[in-house]
């Protein structure tokens, strides 16, 4: 009896291997970890440009506390709670606006600030606190005009600090037979016109240093 279950022992030993052999399941098979998921990334929409925005040199000008109001600017005048005093006027030739009731006032030479403070004054008349605000909408007084061998004739924007080599380059520049080293200035001084000299070459050579910044109503003639 004990040698048959010693012979029954021995039996199963060999078979367990055996048996693991012929099924190939010797060790667990463990599947890899999955990937770890990279968050996408996030993409910022672009800016839309504004292609309406105004000139950033002729808002600077017309916002100093020191522009002086000429012809042909154009003024929104904002009287406040009193809509039929207010709105947009372009100053005349002869320097004046005209708001109703109140008639002309002169307008020329003038801040806006001040412009303020005088057609408050005026409007006493009609409002007991008048307020009263003038803000300069158009630069059109402060104007260049240019002549002769140029890219495009006629009058251009004036801008602060502007200076002659400034206005050529905008105008579109020279034309190929332009007289670079006898360009000059028309300016009036006091009721006479007075010629100033401007070399071309030397401000494009050495840089725009012979000290000229263009005024209102300046001539560059390019012979």
């Amino acid at each position: 009896m004990k040698k048959m279950a010693l012979f029954l022992s021995a039996a199963l030993l060999y078979a367990v291997p055996s048996l693991t052999a012929q099924t190939g399941v010797s060790k667990p098979v463990l599947s890899p970890a999955p990937a770890t998921q990279t968050a996408p990334a996030l993409t910022t929409a672009a800016t839309p440009v504004d292609t309406h925005a105004p000139n950033a040199a002729s808002n600077s000008l017309a916002s100093s506390p020191t522009y002086i109001i000429g012809p042909e600017d154009v003024l929104l005048v904002t009287v406040w709670k009193e809509p039929s005093f207010s709105g947009t006027f372009t100053v005349r030739p002869d320097g004046v606006i005209s708001l109703p009731l109140v008639g002309d006032i002169p307008s020329s030479g003038m801040t806006p600030l001040k412009l303020s403070d005088d057609i408050a004054v005026r409007l006493k008349k009609y409002i007991t606190t008048p307020l009263v605000t003038v803000s300069v909408q158009g630069v059109n007084s402060k104007r260049v005009y240019m002549v002769g061998q140029i890219g495009r004739v006629g009058p251009l924007p004036l801008t602060p600090n502007m200076t002659p080599l400034e206005a050529i380059a905008t105008a579109g520049g020279p034309a190929p037979f332009a007289n670079l080293k006898h360009i000059y200035l028309l300016r009036n001084v006091g009721g006479k016109q007075q010629r100033i000299p401007f070399n071309y070459k030397t401000a494009v050579k050495n840089g725009d240093m012979q000290g000229i910044t263009l005024q209102p109503g300046d001539t560059i003639v390019v012979p």
